[in-house]
């Protein structure tokens, strides 16, 4: 459990201190040439303070640089001590945390808070290709799809549809919603990927690149994992329709109650805790519940531990208000 009487929380030096701390383990790093070696790389300081506070030096590209530079922090004007404190609040609240929230408890605009939580989710953010596939030999991974929110560009029927509208049981229901297609390995992380449509071609898509070949897949009885289930080392479903969400198989149980355990929390959070979510920020919403399961207490992760997590993450990521040109 973190203090948030801690100096860092508080005391601007302190926060600067603890961000270098996690960043440069070993000391500092030039971000503009890449050196690390210390007899080349100057802290300046005086008794004037004319200088911009945790300022560097280094001699071999002669640039000028602090522990902010090269990250999402990046020219802010927000006291490190309140990004900690927004860190620290976002990636210890199971749910997540508004920005109106965290305007009123941090002491900013909430515009301010506002993008300093989606910077932050920036931080949060998995880079799959060098993580690797989920699952593995004698491993298992559940796979599913779920809908929310409403459209903010409604799905068009296909020109094979003659204009009729996508039904089920004489509905639309989620075929204007937003699609989410979700995997978990079973006592591993999970990830969770915003698709435009669900078909047999875009989820085979996202199974294929996240899952690896050698895994057991369990997902229900839809047929958009029908032939992609073939390419796994196993594949079996639990038919829902019919009433079934569970099926033991001598010492296995054949479910896919665990990603439906991902989606509630998510769907809570959104739900109960954003209520509204912009269909071109649901990627980073998805990034943030992501970070938060799969570094979840059962794996032996701290509150302390999320929050350093999220700050080595801050590193060769920008967010700006407008796209640079």
């Amino acid at each position: 459990m973190t203090d948030l009487r801690h100096p860092m929380f508080n005391d601007d030096d302190a926060a600067r201190e603890a961000l270098e701390a996690v960043r440069w383990p070993h000391g500092p790093n030039c971000p503009h040439c890449g050196n690390a070696d210390a007899s080349r790389i100057a802290k300046v300081e005086g008794k004037k303070r004319s200088h911009r506070p945790g300022l560097y030096y280094c001699n071999e590209c002669k640039g000028q640089f602090t522990v902010t530079v090269g990250t999402v922090f990046e020219r802010s004007k927000i006291p490190l001590s309140k990004w900690w404190l927004a860190t620290h609040l976002l990636g210890s609240s199971k749910k997540g945390m508004s920005a109106h929230q965290l305007h009123r408890m941090i002491g900013v605009t909430y515009k301010t808070a506002w993008f300093m939580a989606h910077r932050i989710r920036e931080a949060m953010k998995e880079d799959v290709q060098s993580s690797g596939p989920i699952g593995g030999e004698g491993k298992t991974v559940e796979a599913d799809e779920t809908y929310i929110g409403k459209r903010e560009t409604p799905r068009k029927p296909s020109p094979q549809r003659q204009g009729r509208p996508y039904l089920k049981s004489g509905k639309t229901g989620g075929n204007q919603k937003r699609i989410v297609v979700g995997l978990v390995e079973r006592g591993g992380t999970a990830r969770m990927f915003h698709l435009n449509d669900a078909t047999a071609s875009t989820v085979r898509d996202v199974l294929v690149r996240n899952v690896d070949r050698n895994s057991t897949l369990y997902t229900d009885s839809s047929r958009l994992y029908t032939r992609t289930g073939e390419e796994f080392a196993t594949h079996k479903t639990t038919n829902h329709a019919a009433g079934e969400y569970a099926r033991r198989e001598g010492d296995v149980v054949v479910h896919s109650n665990t990603i439906e355990g991902v989606f509630s929390v998510f769907k809570r959070g959104m739900v109960g805790v954003y209520q509204h979510c912009g269909e071109a920020h649901l990627h980073r919403y998805l990034a943030e519940f992501d970070f938060r399961y799969n570094r979840r207490t059962k794996l032996g992760f701290t509150d302390k531990m999320r929050v350093e997590a999220i700050m080595e993450g801050i590193e060769g990521k920008r967010l700006t208000y407008r796209s640079a040109h």
